[in-house]
């Protein structure tokens, strides 16, 4: 016994367009679903991430490891401005990297930062990088990160407004983890995983 398949005939222009219009709604949902929850695109602006990240370099962020996970050290993280910096009103949002955990001990002294009473080991930043304080940050002065919130430092650290300035970020403030470029082709890649 075969099989037959029947050609539909005649399919009107009506029902064309109805197929048509259901696909475009669904790849929109589909789309809108996964930049509310799975990942967004991102441009980096400014060269407070230099060299790890630099100016016009596009990225996505991954929103899933922090529904089911706490940020790490190390991790880098896009976040909206927090509430006094001057695009905070427009919604803007940094791209920053963990430098302390809630509970974390952080001190920044001689253009160095520690990090629980030890001299952090920041391999991911070019030779001689200098770590400046700031108006949180205040030079020899070890601050405790709040519970619930991060603390987080631009790369590129003498071109970075950072929590140096502004201190640790609310927990609800981060979008995700900074984790594939793909602009340009160059860079094309994932970003490399950083503990300490």
């Amino acid at each position: 016994m075969q099989n037959k398949i029947y050609k539909k005939q005649g399919g009107s222009i009506g029902s064309f367009v109805l197929d048509f219009i259901q696909s475009i709604v669904l790849a929109l949902a589909v789309f809108v679903l996964l930049y509310l929850f799975v990942a967004q695109p991102n441009e980096v602006k400014g060269s407070s991430m230099v060299p790890n990240f630099v100016d016009k370099e596009f990225l996505l962020t991954e929103k899933l490891s922090y529904q089911f996970g706490t940020p790490k050290r190390g991790d880098v993280v896009v976040f909206k401005a927090p509430a006094g910096e001057p695009c905070a009103a427009e919604e803007c949002e940094y791209i920053k990297r963990v430098i302390g955990l809630p509970g974390d001990k952080v001190m920044v002294k001689g253009g160095q930062v520690y990090l629980n009473g030890e001299l952090l080991n920041q391999t991911f930043l070019p030779e001689g990088v200098i770590s400046e304080a700031g108006q949180y940050s205040k030079e020899g002065v070890e601050q405790t990160v709040p519970e619930g919130q991060y603390l987080c430092f631009g790369d590129n650290r003498q071109h970075s407004r950072d929590g140096r300035e502004f201190g640790p970020i609310k927990e609800d403030l981060i979008i995700g983890k900074a984790f594939f470029k793909y602009w340009p082709l160059s860079s094309l890649g994932l970003v490399p995983t950083v503990r300490f």
